[in-house]
Formats: structure tokens, C-alpha cells, sequence
């Protein structure tokens, strides 16, 4: 099944580039990296800066009493705060290399980070297949509980807390862990293998089971996988997909974080991001 969209919100209000959307308290917040912001956008299109940076952001979510984490990007670095008063809480660069990458804050308000292991923004660096996932507790405490992962990106979390699942953007999968209680993780699998059309980036959970995934570089802006690998649907979005989220009043909307370039300097230059909105039959679960 193919569907269309319609757009929200689009750089006219401001946007830059936005990723890591999350449905909390009616609106859906967001990281716009260019912009150095986490924003919200409500139903109706109106934008507002719920938290100004003095970083580049990747990797956000929202714990359920609604404490902000937050990743400086190229420090490595992770902040949580309320009020848009952020406090450093733990450095994760001595575990990590060059950049974070996609983030997630579970039940228990610990998050889980991906680090993308190489220099993206230089042509002749080579993608790494050392990548980790990072778990951070709320006390800072930050140890490393996935390695050897290619280009981790968008995460999940079931419903019931206990399985994780990452998209390996360079290695066309969906991989899978078991969540322990004290937040490790074991019994690695592959999810879904991919085809080499689809690399997913930002990726959510529907009551199905099923996987959303943003897929930049593919034809098909974002496409719905079940566990195994059939794709259901596939979504265009006239530019590139980046992020996912089922939100909106009965978590059917499905907004879609888009741009033309992911370019810093085209960026800067002439912003394009979007987020699209499409609804959906299934609504969304579990986190975020």
C-alpha cells in the first residue's frame, strides 16, 4: 500500500532541521540540530522553542514526569533538565567516537544512544561496523551494552519494557535485544534484514508489532515492516525522510520529520525540513 501526506509545518516557521520526534501532552517535540532548539508543534501547525542550546543536538526524549534528555552531539556529552535549565549529567565521549547518533529515554528514565563511529561530514571517511549503544541512567552512570552494531539510528522499546529494537542504517536491518531489568542487553537477533533500498533511520512502534521506518536515501520515503521483513506499506514524501512518530489524539497521526539535504552548509543556505502527516490505521505503541 502506498500513501500520501500533507504538510504540517514547514521552514517557514522556522524549521531547520529536525529529528528525534516524540508525541508528550498533546504536541510533538522535537530536536532541530541546525537550530540548536528542542521545539513542539501542535495539531494546528504552530511551532514553539521549548528549549534553546548552546549545542548541536542528537539524541532527545522526554521521561514521563517530563525531565528533558538531550545529547551534545560532537561532545559526546549527555544533559537532562526541566524548565529548560539543563545540567551535564554524564560524558560519553571516552565510549563513543566522533558523533552521537539517534537516542531514546525508557520507562525508567534511562536512555539508550547510538554513536555513529565516524566522521560523516568528510567524504573520504569510511562507515565503521564498531558502532555502540550507550545506556545512561539518570544518575550518569553510562556504560556500553551493544557493540559491533553499523550505524545505529532510530530506536524503540516494546510496550512491556522488554525488547529493544535499533536500525542499523548501513547495514539494512532492524536488530533486536532482550531489555534485562537492569537495563543491559542480551539474545541479539536480526529483526528484519532490509533490502538494500531501505535503510532505516528514525523508526516507531504501532500496536501491531509492526516497525515505521524513515528511509532517506530510498525511493520510498518511510515504509511499515513487521518483524521478518515484509514491508506493508510505503510512503513518499517529494523530499527525504529522516524521522518517525505516531502521535495525535488516538496515536494515528504519523509525522514524518523531512528535508531536502541533510548538508549543514545547504542547510543554513536554503532549509527545506517539513514535517509531513499522514493517518494511519494502526495506532502507535510503546516508546517513545
Amino acid at each position: 500500500m502506498t500513501t500520501s501526506t500533507k504538510t504540517l509545518v514547514d521552514n517557514t516557521k522556522g524549521l531547520k532541521f529536525t529529528e528525534s520526534p516524540r508525541w508528550y501532552k498533546g504536541k510533538l517535540w522535537f530536536i532541530d540540530i541546525h537550530d540548536k532548539r528542542i521545539k513542539s508543534v501542535d495539531l494546528s501547525g504552530t511551532v514553539t522553542t521549548e528549549v534553546d542550546l548552546p549545542f548541536i543536538p542528537n539524541a532527545f526524549g522526554l521521561t514521563p514526569d517530563g525531565t528533558v534528555v538531550v545529547g551534545d552531539a560532537f561532545q559526546r556529552k549527555i544533559y537532562r533538565g526541566t524548565g529548560g535549565a539543563l545540567q551535564q549529567v554524564a560524558d560519553i565521549s571516552n565510549l563513543t567516537k566522533f558523533c552521537l547518533s539517534d537516542g531514546i529515554v525508557d520507562a525508567k528514565g534511562r536512555m539508550y544512544v547510538g554513536d555513529i563511529g565516524y566522521n560523516f561530514n568528510d567524504p573520504a571517511a569510511k562507515p565503521v561496523d564498531t558502532c555502540v549503544l550507550v545506556l545512561v541512567g539518570p544518575d550518569g552512570r553510562a556504560s556500553v551494552v551493544a557493540d559491533k552494531l553499523t550505524f545505529p539510528n532510530g530506536i524503540v522499546i516494546t510496550p512491556d519494557g522488554r525488547t529493544l529494537i535499533v536500525g542499523e542504517t548501513i547495514g539494512h536491518r532492524l536488530t533486536a535485544f532482550d531489555i534485562k531489568e537492569d537495563g543491559t542487553l542480551t539474545n541479539r537477533r536480526v529483526w528484519a534484514q532490509l533490502p538494500q533500498s531501505v535503510g532505516p533511520d528514525g523508526i516507531c512502534l504501532d500496536a501491531q508489532g509492526s516497525v515505521w521506518c524513515a528511509n532517506p536515501e530510498g525511493a520510498d520515503g518511510v515504509v511499515r515492516v513487521r518483524e521478518g521483513g515484509e514491508i506493508t506499506h510505503r510512503i513518499k514524501v517529494g523530499t527525504h525522510a529522516y524521522a518517525v512518530m505516531l502521535g495525535g489524539p488516538e496515536r494515528k497521526h504519523l509525522f514524518i520529520s523531512a528535508s531536502g539535504s541533510h548538508d549543514p552548509a545547504e542547510i543554513q543556505k536554503s532549509p527545506s525540513a517539513t514535517f509531513q502527516v499522514v493517518e494511519v490505521d494502526v495506532p502507535g505503541a510503546g516508546t517513545p
